[in-house]
């Protein structure tokens, strides 16, 4: 990592941190190729997996709780087996049955310290206005699922007809201070609107304001965005992702990968991640999604950004600048602008592009197309 873009934590500082606050992680395989971080001692089974676990594992089971929507439950393993969880799910042939841990997924960026003045770092710089985005009247409409932290009513949104705020949470931790990624999903909704400016947001929160989440988490917040969209008789026609995982076997967790089958008349884009790495994050190296890197000035690979075959497109993700929610004193929210960088920040300019050439052609395979055409990853 080009120290000029600040200090990147490692996966083992990012457990650390989230330690300090109540979240009991486990890191695997620490330093190794095998690396990723998933929730301590806990196993995610489908429907017809759970009775064979539980017959083979029942002596380590501490509790089972049923995901009805989403046919999977969480099975709790006992003190003493809970950082065995990803052996134990290897033992009962993942892949096969569906078995596996829960990973948790990092929000991107996740590079903190340094001075902000470089524009990479948990907190973003306060900007100078910019004009906000027109609101052209796309017939038929192009639908966006935003799943980030929210998207609280930013001036840019709220006289939206279609705007239905997500509240942004600004201090989960109660600490008096704003969260290192509270108004993220505030943030990404912005850049999309920039970039497609006819396009109508449906925001979901899945990513915490400290910047993590997980399988269950994720895979849960699609499968609501596909209800609501059905229930308003709206066909999703992008959805943009901003956070993703490493696995222990580099393959995608199962219950993601399953939920994402049903997304096939979407164009799914998400972040690459961060890390300056080549090993697959996930859902980003799912072939049926959109992997979008980071440039920088010139047009080069952002030093932090991933990249590898997985990764489909790359556009701007450094010193990008958008709406942003500030917490003030005593509470209260002000709005405004913020510079930040990262892929998450790359990955809704594509999704943009993809909602406009879905716009005028009405055509996903030309939308995706388009979208990597215009952001295209110079491997």
């Amino acid at each position: 990592m080009d120290r000029e873009w600040g200090n990147h934590f490692s996966f083992g500082e990012l457990q650390q941190f989230w330690a300090s606050y109540g979240h009991d992680f486990l890191l695997h395989d620490p330093g190794g190729d095998r690396e990723c971080l998933v929730r301590r001692g806990e196993l995610i089974t489908t429907a017809p997996a759970l009775d064979p676990v539980l017959d083979r594992f029942r002596r380590w089971v501490d509790s089972v709780q049923h995901e009805e929507d989403l046919l999977v439950a969480r099975v709790r393993l006992r003190e003493r087996e809970r950082d065995r969880c990803i052996d134990i799910a290897r033992e009962a042939g993942a892949r096969a049955t569906g078995v596996a841990a829960n990973h948790v997924h990092v929000g991107s960026p996740v590079m903190f310290g340094t001075p902000i003045m470089f524009g990479i770092g948990a907190e973003p710089h306060v900007a100078a206005p910019v004009p906000e985005p027109p609101a052209p009247s796309w017939d038929p409409p192009v639908v966006a699922g935003v799943l980030d932290t929210g998207c609280d009513p930013h001036p840019w949104f709220r006289s939206r007809s279609w705007f239905e705020p997500v509240a942004e949470v600004l201090d989960a931790d109660d600490d008096s201070g704003q969260d290192r990624q509270a108004g993220h999903g505030t943030f990404v909704s912005g850049v999309l609107l920039q970039h497609a400016p006819g396009v109508v947001v449906r925001p979901r929160r899945v990513l915490s304001s400290l910047g993590f989440t997980d399988d269950i988490t994720v895979a849960s917040g699609l499968r609501a965005l596909r209800r609501e969209a059905a229930a308003r008789g709206e066909r999703i026609g992008i959805a943009v992702l901003s956070s993703g995982c490493h696995t222990a076997d580099d393959t995608c967790p199962p219950v993601l990968e399953d939920e994402l089958e049903h997304w096939s008349q979407t164009a799914v884009v998400a972040a690459a991640g961060n890390h300056a790495r080549s090993r697959p994050f996930w859902p980003a190296a799912l072939s049926s999604v959109v992997a979008v890197a980071a440039t920088g000035s010139g047009g080069a690979l952002a030093p932090f950004s991933n990249r590898g075959d997985w990764v489909d497109a790359a556009a701007p993700g450094v010193d990008v600048t958008s709406s942003y929610v500030r917490m003030a004193p005593g509470g209260r929210r002000t709005y405004g602008f913020a510079r930040w960088s990262g892929t998450s920040f790359a990955a809704p300019q594509v999704a943009a592009e993809a909602a406009s050439a879905l716009h005028k052609t009405g055509d996903l395979r030309e939308a995706r197309a388009a979208a990597c055409r215009r952001y295209p990853f110079e491997r």
